[in-house]
């Protein structure tokens, strides 16, 4: 014969014991830690994210300073906006590959066996060498207006006619090796605030370098888009930091270390590229 059982159900209408009350407070406290768990853990914690940087000087850093011993001439800098933006999210893997004086054709050839299928995110400055920004820059900055003027068509003349095969054929050498990255194509700011007083090139230089700017940006605009990239301006935020004002973001002309020239300083990086980028990364 089995022994009788009886199931004890408590009365809510009994007072608590003491077990009861050290019980029920126990179980309080251990869904409260959950809880707060919850809350407190960052949804960033465990990325997935593996980034990789590519391009040319504006992606590297040329004129932020603090530049990696590894990176020799390519002078990657810590204060370049893709470093800032890793050191601020912790992705699951990091790496620059951008480049001074990198072109389309060297991107391709030296920069992309630095993606995979697992990349999920890629940023990219590139276009501006292609149509020899360096060499008008040095022209205007030695020659006069006409020069200046006669430099700077030329490269528009060029990149009327080449500059968007040359970004949608690398574009697709990108998708290609990262089929599942989200990709940023990052334009470059206009250099010149117009309609100041500013000692140097004259007006007539400064808005024709600006034209020219603003020519390439909009073509790389329209390439990246018809590539399924996303496009991200900085030339808005950099409005009231361009040289001829004020506080400026951009290394006017130096010769005594020209490869800095035009180039944004840390603040620029930190102040214009990297909020960019990250509104761009998160969208």
């Amino acid at each position: 014969m089995r022994p009788s059982t009886t199931e004890f159900t408590p009365d809510p209408e009994a007072p608590l014991t003491r077990s009861r009350l050290l019980t029920l407070t126990a179980s309080l406290a251990t869904t409260l830690t959950v809880l707060v768990g919850l809350v407190a853990t960052p949804a960033n914690a465990a990325s997935t994210v593996r980034y990789v940087a590519l391009g040319d000087s504006y992606s590297s850093g040329v004129g932020a300073g603090s530049y990696t011993a590894e990176s020799g001439s390519c002078q990657r800098s810590t204060n370049a906006y893709s470093a800032l933006w890793a050191a601020a999210n912790a992705p699951a893997s990091y790496v620059s590959v951008a480049c001074s004086g990198a072109t389309t054709s060297t991107v391709a050839s030296s920069q992309l066996s630095a993606l995979s299928s697992t990349t999920t995110l890629v940023s990219i400055t590139i276009g501006g060498n292609d149509m020899g920004f360096s060499t008008i820059m040095r022209t205007c900055a030695l020659y006069g207006t006409t020069e200046c003027v006669a430099s700077v068509q030329a490269a528009e003349d060029k990149a009327n006619s080449t500059l968007n095969g040359l970004l949608t054929t690398l574009y697709g050498k990108i998708r290609a090796k990262a089929p599942n990255a989200k990709v940023v194509v990052l334009s470059y700011p206009v250099f010149y605030q117009l309609n100041t007083f500013c000692v140097g090139l004259s007006a007539t230089s400064h808005a024709k370098i600006d034209e020219g700017i603003n020519l390439i940006d909009n073509i790389t605009k329209t390439a990246a888009q018809a590539s399924g990239f996303v496009f991200a301006d900085v030339r808005s935020i950099f409005v009231g930091h361009q040289l001829c004002s004020g506080d400026k973001w951009l290394h006017a002309l130096n010769f005594a270390e020209l490869s800095v020239s035009y180039h944004p300083f840390a603040s620029g990086q930190s102040g214009g590229y990297y909020p960019v980028f990250r509104s761009a990364a998160a969208a």
